[in-house]
């Protein structure tokens, strides 16, 4: 069946405009005084509140997928459900409307590594859209959103200048256990498992290659959450302040 063709794509499509109107819709909101004041602090709490409402949604459905066909933890090539598929379609869509929202508001330069990281998930997501092959991975993939709930919760109060708050110190404990558990055991378990398509020519060496590359970001990304939360004084000084998104 050509992808053009493809009865995924409307799903595909109709994810992406979701999130758009999402955006729209949350634009409407009152913004901190802090972030108000900054037009980029307000591009980013609102790119932040979508990313918020994807990490809760795609990490309980994630966690719902696996409840429901535990064969995912094992058959992560073949094991198949509606639900997963739909997940990964519904996920492919937000990262659609992020790198779009990213190239359309002129923050490319400053949010590169997103822009890097979208389209590395993207061509793994399309894999188990356009040719159903390793849905179960995709789902294992999406428990990084669980974690993901209280990074987000990090970054806008970063930008809200709140991290003497409370709140900020006891998440900043708890974002750290998620990161372990939700973000670097799968991607170790899955890394572990895509290993034995080394040298071989198909979909899964594919995978391999960019699993391994979001294993650098992920490291990358957890050493400068160790350094900013618990090793401040180890912290690059002078950071410009376009980096946000990823400190």
């Amino acid at each position: 069946m050509s992808l053009l063709l493809h009865p995924a794509l409307p799903l595909l499509l109709g994810a992406t405009l979701t999130f758009r109107a999402l955006r729209r819709a949350l634009r409407r909101l009152p913004l901190p005084a802090h972030v108000r004041a900054d037009p980029l602090r307000t591009w980013r709490w609102h790119n932040l509140l979508v990313s918020f409402a994807h990490s809760i949604v795609s990490g309980i459905w994630a966690l719902l997928c696996v409840w429901q066909t535990p064969e995912m933890l094992v058959e992560i090539e073949t094991a198949w459900s509606l639900s997963g598929y739909l997940l990964v379609c519904f996920s492919a869509g937000y990262f659609i409307h992020d790198t779009v929202d990213i190239v359309v508001s002129g923050q490319t330069r400053a949010s590169w590594e997103y822009l890097v990281h979208h389209v590395m998930a993207m061509g793994a997501f399309f894999a188990g859209i356009f040719w159903s092959s390793f849905v179960g991975g995709g789902v294992l993939t999406l428990l990084v959103e669980v974690s993901n709930i209280f990074l987000t919760i990090r970054m806008m109060m970063k930008i809200n200048n709140a991290q003497s708050h409370p709140l900020y110190r006891v998440n900043k404990y708890v974002n750290l256990v998620m990161y372990f558990l939700f973000r670097l055991a799968p991607q170790a378990y899955l890394t572990k498992f895509f290993l034995r398509y080394l040298g071989q020519r198909t979909l899964g060496s594919f995978l391999l290659v960019t699993l391994l590359l979001l294993d650098l970001m992920i490291l990358i990304y957890f050493s400068r959450l160790l350094r900013s939360d618990f090793c401040p004084e180890r912290a690059p000084k002078g950071q410009h302040k376009d980096k946000f998104l990823t400190e």
